[in-house]
């Protein structure tokens, strides 16, 4: 059995959904986005299985009462840090934790037991699950060293001209260390434009700490495609 357990952010409301309902209960081909990723997390061998809420909390755990998942709440959206932060109790020091996003429903378990086995064979600290894009606009780069050692994740807005041609992106979605992690969260800061606390500030404090940092990139990466619009939700649904 792997030691591994994950962490699934469903705190937002969605806005570009031009929706009441949280974000991740949109269904596609009759299911919430949210199910498809507790599935893949479940597949891949995470037994414990937190999920943080925040907009509308009620009914997403309303939503998922069947299916035997845990809560942690995040009342303000302060950042994908913060909302880590809020199930800071369940991620322990224990084994590993995944980090995955509620509006991601074309993940599936292989790619995860990858991420895993990746993680675990090669000792890694983190371990990101990157995708290769033509067109990666928009999207975090995966900056490396000239040995292909990865250095850090640095965001659309924040890239030198050189970074922007970088054709691997994060996903959003993470295999941690649990004690690492936990230590890392307890070290993050908000000083940044946003006042936000970002996960992948994380990355660099474990990565400060010695960690091993890798990016492992999906095969298919149409798995990573997050879903924040009416057009992707039906994107998503062609492709499911």
């Amino acid at each position: 059995m792997s030691n591994m357990k994950a962490v699934i952010l469903a705190a937002g409301k969605g806005t570009r959904m031009k929706s009441e309902l949280p974000k991740v209960l949109h269904t596609v081909n009759g299911r919430t986005m949210v199910e498809y990723v507790i599935d893949a997390a479940k597949g891949a061998g995470a037994d414990d299985i937190c999920v943080i809420v925040g907009y509308k909390g009620d009914m997403v755990r309303e939503s998922l009462s069947a299916l035997n998942v845990s809560y942690a709440e995040q009342a303000e959206q302060l950042g994908t840090g913060h909302a880590v932060k809020c199930a800071a109790d369940f991620i322990g020091t224990d084994g590993d934790t995944l980090i995955l996003c509620g509006d991601t429903p074309l993940i599936t378990s292989d790619t995860l037991k990858k991420l895993y086995e990746r993680h675990t064979g090669n000792g890694n600290a983190v371990t990101v699950l990157s995708a290769i894009f033509e067109d990666p606009f928009g999207y975090g780069r995966i900056i490396k060293d000239a040995d292909g050692n990865f250095r850090a994740i640095v965001e659309q807005k924040d890239c030198t001209e050189e970074e922007t041609k970088v054709q691997e992106v994060n996903s959003g979605m993470y295999l941690f260390n649990s004690e690492l992690l936990s230590q890392a969260l307890g070290m993050l800061t908000n000083n940044n434009a946003q006042g936000e606390y970002y996960l992948t500030d994380t990355i660099e404090i474990i990565k400060g700490l010695g960690g091993k940092v890798e990016a492992m990139p999906v095969s298919n990466k149409d798995e990573i495609m997050g879903v924040n619009t009416v057009d992707q939700l039906s994107a998503a649904e062609k492709l499911i």
